[in-house]
């Protein structure tokens, strides 16, 4: 037999087992099932909240954990588990809906949110998912139908990354503290998925986010490219990326700060300057030698200790003055509520991902109570310098040049990751489709006759503004980031 027809064997039988934790020393609270042979239809799995575990032999320490949950979306087949990785010392917990349209035919789509440390947990029940929080206590389970979900056009996870973020946890306090670690997890997880449910062989596979996302995606993605090379070379099938989707990401941190400046105290956002003259004034004053110290110690070399204490300066010059107007930091036309994010619907996501009925539901096996956003993996990642100490743009730039499309979209309400400073390191990103991107005119773009935003585009790069959202473009404008996300899934123009 020969090595390629001896992998495509492998590959078709690849290990669907029951595992016995007394031999293996993986141990699981919630039942297993075993099947004689790799279960290739998602829909053939057990619903009856046992999960089936599924191995690969070319990720020989991780494995996934899934089953059948009717949860969110009666329409669909929706699935709920987890990766397992270091021989199950660490879980990491993901969601899984079809297509509302054609799930056989659909692309993939992978969604995570930002933070560092923030579950996706949020971006499914407040944003793009199928079902929305219940914040008028309309319904019986605590949820809405989503009319404006993404799964309307593709078969879409969301993935708690990484270890410690939402339904995530680790068994002997493992962590994971910087992007790059935290790539080869989701490309293991991706790998297996596809790997092991033949029905997405060659699918296409989209990478979506926001905030962090910024940060991570083109990281991901670009793991994703270079393990493709040695699938390849070793006869394998490679994962079929083809696009990477950023919703008010924070890449280039170059722009950040005088981004800020524009939001607050231009008309970037709002047609009157929201912020104090005296302020703006000690902010302008501020800037040159913020933009200067970021650059000498965070970009052309990065030294962590100079770093910091620019970032430092910057936030005190440039960032106190926003914050002590009591504003949403993610949606500058709006005062904060709730808790620090600025959103009721935190605290009302807590509380019902706290509920055992829905833990059970979901096959939950994390010890701790669910949190929005985890201190502790944002502590880490800070320690690191994860957010200054790798350029995300350098990332993007070889993505492009390798084919893989790129979607950066931003609310123009948003202060945190802001449209400006989006737009201005896409514009003198270094590329070999510099020159014809920045050459090209702004359009508006259109949902049902409104004007949605205004959009740049060149061939594999495309920015989008979208006019009135904040951070969280699906929560604000659903019906034009659904429609967005539709067109750029069909390469359509927006």
């Amino acid at each position: 037999m020969s090595k390629a027809l001896g992998f495509l064997v492998l590959l078709l039988c690849a290990c669907v087992l029951a595992v016995d934790s007394s031999a293996s020393g993986w141990e699981f609270a919630t039942p297993v099932i075993s099947q004689p042979q790799v279960t290739l239809n998602l829909s053939s799995l057990s619903s009856t909240g046992q999960y089936t575990v599924l191995t690969h032999p070319d990720f020989v320490d991780y494995q996934v954990r899934v089953k059948k949950s009717d949860f969110c979306d009666p329409t669909v087949n929706v699935y709920t588990g987890y990766l397992d990785v270091d021989y199950g010392a660490k879980h990491l917990f993901f969601y899984f809906f079809e297509s509302r349209r054609d799930p056989a035919k659909d692309d993939v789509m992978m969604w995570i949110n930002g933070g560092p440390g923030c579950s996706s947990s949020m971006g499914l029940l407040m944003e793009l998912g199928p079902c929305q929080i219940d914040m008028k206590n309309l319904s019986s389970n605590g949820t809405v139908w989503n009319p404006y979900s993404w799964n309307a056009d593709a078969n879409i996870f969301f993935l708690d990354q990484p270890i410690g973020v939402g339904f995530s946890y680790a068994d002997h306090g493992e962590t994971v503290e910087t992007t790059e670690d935290a790539a080869r997890n989701v490309h293991a997880f991706i790998s297996i998925f596809f790997e092991t449910f033949s029905q997405f062989a060659g699918r296409p596979l989209h990478l979506s986010g926001e905030s962090y996302g910024g940060r991570y995606l083109p990281a991901f993605a670009s793991y994703i490219v270079d393990q493709n090379r040695i699938s390849i070379a070793q006869g394998r099938e490679p994962l079929n990326l083809q696009s990477v989707l950023i919703g008010n990401g924070i890449t280039d941190i170059s722009t950040l700060y005088p981004g800020r400046y524009e939001i607050e105290c231009g008309t970037a956002a709002l047609e009157v300057p929201m912020q104090r003259i005296s302020t703006c004034v000690r902010m302008r004053m501020a800037l040159p030698r913020c933009q200067m110290d970021m650059q000498q110690h965070c970009i052309d070399r990065f030294n962590e200790m100079n770093c910091r204490a620019a970032v430092g300066f910057c936030d005190s010059e440039l960032s106190t003055g926003y914050w002590g107007t009591g504003r949403n930091v993610y949606d500058i036309s709006k005062m904060c509520i709730g808790d620090s994010l600025c959103y009721a619907e935190n605290t009302a996501i807590k509380a019902f991902l706290d509920r055992p009925t829905v833990r059970e539901q979901l096959g939950v096996e994390s010890p701790n109570n669910f949190s929005a956003c985890s201190r502790e993996v944002g502590r880490g990642f800070n320690l690191h310098m994860d957010k200054y100490a790798v350029p995300a743009q350098n990332y993007v730039a070889g993505l492009l040049e390798r084919g893989i499309r790129i979607l950066i979209y931003a609310g123009t309400y948003d202060w945190q990751c802001n449209w400006v400073a989006n737009k201005l390191w896409v514009d003198k990103l270094e590329w070999t489709g510099r020159k014809a991107y920045n050459a090209q005119n702004w359009r508006h773009w259109e949902v049902d006759g409104a004007k949605a935003g205004e959009t740049k585009s060149s061939g594999l790069l495309t920015f989008a503004t979208v006019r009135g959202a904040g951070h969280m473009v699906p929560h604000d404008k659903p019906a034009e980031a659904q429609a967005m996300v539709s067109r750029w899934l069909a390469q359509l123009e927006l």
